[in-house]
Parts: structure tokens; sequence; C-alpha cells
């Protein structure tokens, strides 16, 4: 994907993930992130979105602190949300692609990279404001689900901080129904995943479904949309693969 179709998705799923907070209340339990209630979501949120913004608007070439949560509520938290909203899509929008600034996963420039991590970001978090409001969520785009599955299996879970490791080396398939060529085989050991794109090992376990639910499941937003031969592989992914801000 491009940068400006990034930025597209990013504005238009932060404006979602506003507009479903106000509905829900700032009360509200988020069913998808059981320890929070919708202010923490907006308060992350909005923090995430100003920190990011932050490393392209400044030129920051080493990692910068976040500036931290802020302590409002209600109206006023919602408000600040969407200017931080509006800053980020602004800088992201107006950067040029050779800009430089500090980013920590693989990506083509650094422009790209927190166009497309915010960009999903926000997306996640958009579900989850609106699992908290409850209703129909929003749809997610196929394309656009399936490069958030690319960043989470060969960006976050690639790297040492994984979590998701067997003491037994394990093969699991992530598989794309609704898609040409969207499959992705997983080595599973006691060292980060190794992932490829495409089917390169006998799998011990499939996981499988429409590429968007399949994103929101490998987020742990969903349940998986169907699993075919061990389930272990499945399970280990759903108590390993979270990725925490810190």
């Amino acid at each position: 994907m491009e940068t400006a179709a990034y930025v597209r998705t990013l504005e238009r799923e932060g404006e979602l993930l506003a507009a479903a907070a106000e509905t829900a209340g700032s009360d509200a339990k988020v069913p998808t992130c059981p320890d929070w209630q919708v202010r923490d979501l907006v308060r992350h949120t909005g923090m995430v979105h100003r920190w990011a913004a932050a490393f392209v608007a400044e030129e920051h070439t080493g990692y910068h602190p976040d500036g931290g949560l802020p302590d409002l509520d209600g109206a006023a938290l919602t408000a600040w949300f969407r200017e931080g909203h509006r800053y980020l899509v602004d800088t992201l929008a107006g950067a040029a692609p050779t800009a430089r600034c500090w980013h920590f996963l693989p990506a083509p420039s650094p422009l790209v990279f927190w166009a497309r991590r915010q960009a999903h970001e926000t997306t996640v978090h958009r579900f989850d404001a609106e699992s908290a409001r409850g209703g129909a969520p929003s749809s997610v785009g196929t394309d656009f689900a399936v490069d958030g599955v690319d960043e989470l299996l060969l960006g976050f879970h690639a790297r040492e901080k994984s979590r998701l490791r067997s003491a037994q080396p394990r093969v699991l398939r992530v598989r794309a129904t609704d898609t040409e060529d969207a499959v992705w085989t997983v080595r599973l050991s006691e060292r980060p995943p190794a992932t490829e794109r495409g089917v390169t090992a006998d799998a011990d376990c499939e996981v499988a479904g429409p590429a968007a639910e399949l994103y929101l499941a490998l987020w742990n937003r969903v349940p998986f949309p169907a699993v075919t031969g061990d389930p272990g592989p499945a399970a280990l992914w759903r108590e390993r693969s979270a990725v925490t801000w810190r």
C-alpha cells in the first residue's frame, strides 16, 4: 500500500473510533480489552498518535518517550483525541517521502512505517471502541487486512522480544481464504518465530478464514474463524502473542 492510502485509512478509522467512544461513553467496558474502559482506550490511542507524530514532525532519530496519558474524561477527552488524531494525519500527509526518523520495524522508509503502523494501530482500537459501543463493527478491507497480517507476522513477531516461543518445534499455517496468495508459514521454536509467505513446510496446525476476520483474530480480538490439525499452536498464539506497549 502507498503512504497516502495508509493515511486515508488512519483518518477514517480515527473518526470512527471517536464516534464509537462518544456513543459508548467513557465508563463503558471494552470487551476486547477486559482491563479497560473506553476512557482508557481513548487516552492510550490519543497518546500513541501524539507520540508517533512527534517522530516525523520533530525528526527524532532515536527513541523518544511518549508524553504520558492525559487527566481528561468525557467530551474533553474526545476533543483531545480528535486534536491529536488530526495532527498525526496532517503530519503524515505533509511529510516529505525522504523524511528520516526513528522507527522500529523494517519498512521502505520511516514515513511508510509510521503511516502503516498508525493505520493498523487505529483500526484495531477502532474495533475495540465499537465492541464497547455494541452493534455491527465497521468493515476492514481485504487488502488492508492482509497487509496487517504481514506486519504482525513478519514484523512484530520477528523481533527478539516476541514471546511466541515453543520448546517443541511446531509449524503454524495462516491462510486467508478470500484472496489469492495470502498464506503464511510460521515456524515456532525456542527462538522468535520465523515466518515466510507461502506454503514452505508441512503444518501442524492451520488457522484460516476471510482476511479481515483473520487479521482481528491474530490481534486476539475475535476467535479464529477455523482451526484444523493440532490445536496446540493456535492455543499458543492466544496465550503468548500479545503485543504490549512496553
